[in-house]
């Protein structure tokens, strides 16, 4: 999508250690027009996917899964890092290793909102490695639903996570796919 394109070759910038700092607009601090743009893009893609819910991690892919849910009209479940005391004792776990944070967490739905019957679009602001979408599939598997697809804002294609996704059988749309990028120099495939 070229208007996300922009936005990253405008304010984005690569750091040290294969990291993409855009959270002066996609994360930390949201260009909120921006983002339903790019909700209004998913919902585009997705239209004739059937999906009855989607599904992103906390919290990074909230805003951009709310933004999605908003034009499909369709609830957002938000996989918890941490399990509090008001989600019930029946959940779906799966370990996701952060890249950027370095640190593995256990990530978890209540079986309550998550079922057979789900049809699962789910939603990410990165697509890097993979571990965040792995742990969001194994989910959607433990529950026996089905993923309709994944979306990434932001792919950074050398990082070769798209194959393990595409080998479950589940399609992969990113809103922009870096091909390789360095400071001062990004890349789009």
């Amino acid at each position: 999508m070229k208007l996300l394109e922009d936005k990253i070759l405008k304010e984005g910038k690569v750091l040290e250690g294969d990291i993409l700092k855009v959270d002066g607009f996609l994360n930390h601090r949201l260009d909120v027009a921006l983002i339903a743009d790019l909700g209004a893009d998913i919902a585009r893609e997705f239209a004739e996917s059937g999906a009855n819910l989607i599904l992103t991690v906390e919290a990074s892919g909230i805003s951009l899964a709310f933004a999605a849910g908003e034009k499909m009209s369709l609830p957002v479940l938000v996989a918890k890092k941490h399990r509090s005391l008001n989600i019930s004792e029946g959940v779906y776990a799966a370990p996701v290793f952060s890249f950027t944070h370095k640190t593995e967490n256990t990530v978890v739905v209540s079986k309550e909102y998550l079922s057979a019957a789900d049809k699962v679009l789910i939603v990410d602001d990165f697509l890097a490695s993979g571990n965040a979408a792995m742990g969001l599939l194994s989910l959607v598997e433990q529950a026996g639903a089905k993923a309709v697809g994944f979306v990434a804002a932001i792919e950074k294609m050398h990082q070769g996570g798209r194959a393990l996704i595409e080998a479950k059988g589940v399609k992969v749309y990113s809103l922009a796919c870096i091909k390789e990028m360095h400071p001062g120099d990004i890349k789009f495939n």
